[in-house]
């Protein structure tokens, strides 16, 4: 009887994102002879590389630049790119040789100063870069930014002065060598050195930021041409990129949409190029298919959805509130009606295609059970009020953020209803800035190949996507411990084990783990797409 209300419930819902698909706007026609169209929202912050955080910034991010180490489009493995090597005796002093030749846009030689610099710059906590704590595990980094005392943002501690300007764990040697000391072991760095918060800069930017930020400057395959907020931005191939992955298509215009729906349309129609995400309505019926027949992909993904809880606000405090909203939600059911079978319902924090994976680390808190949530619920003293759920309205998060709000409701009994947020940029300034007062939409996407990326940031005591206002001393130090694990194979299995410790809290409410669901237009002949969504434009080619 539930699920009978339930599916009525997200029927009306699909109903309504049925007539509404096609609304909202872009960008008219595609792209130029030699130029792809993607789909696009605008980037919470400047296009610096330590600043962002979010998916839309760093997909220009990572065609503007190319770091140490990056990521194959087929298989997301590592591989060295600007590195020569990366070698260390004991997993806490490395030695980072940087290949010859490279420059950027502005045809400055790319030095092992411009890492050096870069990190540094980052790290300072006056410099205010979201991806500061990228940095945290280098020797020096609490004299360049001391934590608050208490720790975690949402407290409205003051933190300390910084001491120091540049960590002492980072030494030039020469234009082609530094080296990096890090507080204890982290057998995994390497791996992580191509995410992009560890991205160069050039001398440019440290002599003028805002200058920068209105046009950056990367040393990837594609240099910055213009931009027009909400509505475009361009980019062209850099001729003299020294990487082996040369594009051989001339540019990218990334085309803003403040609907989903609109973009899907502006696909079938031709006026776009590639789509990274099939809108929830033409999932129904298995409609993407028939639209685009095989020119509609989907590969095994890097992606999760979640709720963000805000902890920092009392209401929230019981984990066992928190619990019982979880088992409220009948996510099987959710991911039929909504995603027509598209999704595969969370048993733990990371996703299954992850190294490292280990199946339902969430247990019986991501487990459908109605009864057991009221009980829980009761122990937690009941919830008065209407519990919120938001989401940026530009990124087709309506259907199902409306079907979880519904089963909540009808499974626990607590009024519960949707609010939007219109842009994804307002939404994550409410995040940043502990705003929310109910539950928040949050997905992530891997960063690098490993199940850390799935805990450290989100997670841990003031981490840069620690939304939540979440702080654990016994999982910090969890993580603390398997990043010193001897192999990557030791340190995963430690990292699960930190991840088991969060069903215990449920700082956040897993959702459903997904594939990589994507269409291209008739001109793609060839194009790879990473597994957390990014289209490597360095593999598209086009048809002659």
């Amino acid at each position: 009887m539930r699920k009978g209300r339930l599916v009525a419930s997200l029927a009306a819902v699909l109903s309504a994102a049925l007539v509404a698909a096609g609304c909202g706007g872009g960008g008219s026609g595609s792209g130029e002879d030699g130029v792809v169209t993607l789909n696009w929202n605008e980037p919470q912050n400047p296009l610096i590389p330590a600043d962002t955080t979010e998916e839309n910034g760093g997909f220009i991010i990572d065609a503007m630049f190319t770091g140490l180490v990056r990521y194959r489009a087929t298989d997301f493995k590592p591989e060295n790119a600007m590195a020569e090597s990366i070698t260390s005796p004991d997993h806490q002093t490395y030695t980072i040789k940087i290949k010859p030749g490279w420059t950027f846009h502005d045809g400055t030689p790319v030095k092992a100063k411009n890492f050096v610099d870069a990190w540094n710059y980052a790290a300072y906590a006056p410099n205010a870069m979201l991806g500061s704590s990228f940095f945290e595990q280098i020797e020096g980094y609490d004299q360049v930014h001391p934590s608050a005392p208490g720790g975690g943002e949402q407290s409205g501690a003051k933190p300390p002065q910084p001491t120091a300007k540049t960590m002492s764990g980072l030494q030039v040697v020469n234009d082609d060598t530094f080296t990096v000391k890090l507080k204890s072991p982290l057998t995994i760095f390497p791996v992580m050195l191509g995410y992009s918060a560890f991205m160069p800069l050039p001398d440019s930017f440290f002599a003028d930021p805002k200058k920068f930020e209105e046009h950056p400057i990367g040393n990837g395959p594609f240099k910055f041409d213009s931009r027009t907020p909400n509505v475009e931005l361009n980019l062209s191939r850099y001729d003299k990129y020294a990487g082996d992955n040369k594009p051989t298509i001339k540019g990218a215009k990334f085309k803003a949409y403040d609907q989903l729906d609109a973009a899907y349309q502006d696909l079938i129609s031709g006026q776009l190029d590639f789509l990274d995400a099939i809108p929830a309505s033409a999932l129904v019926g298995d409609k993407w298919h028939q639209d685009l027949g095989d020119k509609a992909k989907q590969k095994p993904g890097l992606l999760t959805q979640n709720l963000g809880i805000p902890i920092y606000d009392p209401k929230f405090k019981n984990p066992l509130l928190r619990k019982a909203i979880s088992m409220s939600i009948d996510r099987k059911e959710i991911a039929k009606q909504v995603f027509a079978g598209g999704r595969e319902p969370a048993d733990g924090f990371a996703t299954p295609a992850v190294d490292g994976y280990v199946p339902n680390q969430c247990g019986e808190a991501c487990t459908f059970n109605p009864q057991k949530a009221k009980e829980y619920l009761q122990q937690a003293g009941g919830f008065q009020g209407t519990l919120t759920i938001e989401s940026n309205a530009d990124g087709g998060h309506d259907e199902w953020s409306k079907a979880v709000a519904a089963s909540i409701k009808q499974n626990l009994g607590i009024d519960s209803t949707f609010v939007p947020t219109p842009t994804f940029g307002e939404f994550r300034d409410k995040a940043r800035s502990f705003q929310f007062h109910g539950l928040f939409r949050t997905g992530w996407k891997a960063d690098y190949p490993s199940l850390e990326t799935f805990l450290t940031q989100l997670y841990r005591t003031g981490a840069s996507s620690n939304d939540y206002g979440y702080s654990n001393p016994a999982f910090d130090a969890a993580l603390d411990k398997a990043n010193a694990a001897p192999s990557i194979e030791e340190a995963n299995k430690q990292y699960a084990a930190a991840e088991k410790m969060l069903s215990e809290d449920m700082p956040i409410i897993p959702l459903w783990t997904q594939p990589i669901q994507y269409g291209f237009s008739d001109r793609i002949a060839q194009g790879e797409v990473v597994p957390n969504r990014e289209l490597d434009l360095t593999t598209v080619r086009l048809n002659q």
